[in-house]
């Protein structure tokens, strides 16, 4: 079955991002970009490299609690090979965070140590936060700041403009709206994003989406995909994509007259349900070896 086709979303507010960001990074002494632990690569803007430069880097890989734990150590470890620190987190939960402001004053130690010597250690510390829609942003700025400072939706793209918000220990985070990139490239990346909700579902086929997913799902994670919608893997295994889409929705009785599937509400129904974890821990791409 091929990728979902020509996923590409780029609307003027996200170029606008971008140039924001581009003018924002001499004010901030560290980046921190969140990517989403399931798909780790495709939820890397890559831009951010180019925008970010020499700039102290650290990368959270968030939602950690619904992706692979194996998966998720061989990320951790990939980064540190390529000298860029990273920790698991799940900003809903908590999870990983307390480990978060450590690992900054340990990545700006010299910078830190400079100021001290200049009798300037009461400085704050300035980050900006960066990273694709729906990536956690606001979750990880509201767990951070211990109030709700910004505003959380599921929804790809709600969050606007550019805001300062103190965290505790003399520490300032610059948010920035989240930004996709204008085409991409690889047509996997798109289908993955779209998995996840980066894209917005009103410009997707869902039922070819669901369709992909549960083909991937077949693939790589049988017995999470057969345990939650009461398959027999020897059944799975007989279906094709839209097969299965049909059988998850005859499993959860989503009929119309007549004994059809309602194929759109079982792919909305398979969306959801990867989406917030039920399908169990999943992620969908690993790290390059070597």
């Amino acid at each position: 079955m091929a990728p979902v086709p020509s996923i590409q979303w780029f609307p003027g507010h996200m170029a606008k991002t971008r140039r924001l960001m581009a003018d924002s990074m001499k004010l901030v002494d560290i980046v921190v970009e969140l990517t989403d632990a399931r798909i780790p690569a495709s939820s890397r803007n890559p831009e951010i490299d180019r925008l970010v430069g020499a700039k102290p880097r650290v990368v959270l890989l968030n939602k950690c609690d619904s992706a692979d734990e194996a998966a998720t150590k061989a990320w951790v470890d990939y980064y540190a090979a390529n000298e860029i620190p990273a920790i698991p987190t799940d900003c809903r939960s908590g999870r990983g965070l307390k480990a978060f402001l450590p690992l900054v004053r340990r990545v700006l130690e010299e910078l830190l140590a400079r100021r001290a010597a200049k009798g300037m250690a009461g400085q704050p510390i300035r980050m900006m936060i960066v990273g694709i829609p729906n990536v956690g942003k606001s979750s990880f700025i509201n767990r951070m700041a211990g109030a709700k400072r910004a505003k959380v939706e599921d929804r790809p793209g709600v969050t606007r403009g550019r805001q300062w918000v103190t965290l505790e220990g003399s520490v300032e985070l610059l948010d920035m709206p989240g930004v996709l990139w204008p085409k991409f490239e690889d047509p996997a990346v798109g289908e993955r994003l779209a998995f996840t909700g980066a894209v917005k579902d009103d410009v997707l086929d869902i039922e070819l989406l669901a369709m992909r997913l549960l083909w991937l799902l077949n693939k790589e994670y049988p017995s999470l995909l057969t345990e939650r919608y009461k398959i027999q893997e020897q059944e799975a295994d007989r279906l094709d994509a839209y097969g299965l889409l049909n059988l998850v929705g005859r499993k959860r009785g989503m009929l119309v007259s007549g004994g059809e599937v309602n194929t759109e509400r079982a792919a909305i129904t398979v969306l959801d349900e990867f989406r917030s974890g039920k399908l169990g821990r999943i992620t969908l791409e690993l790290p390059p070896e070597g």
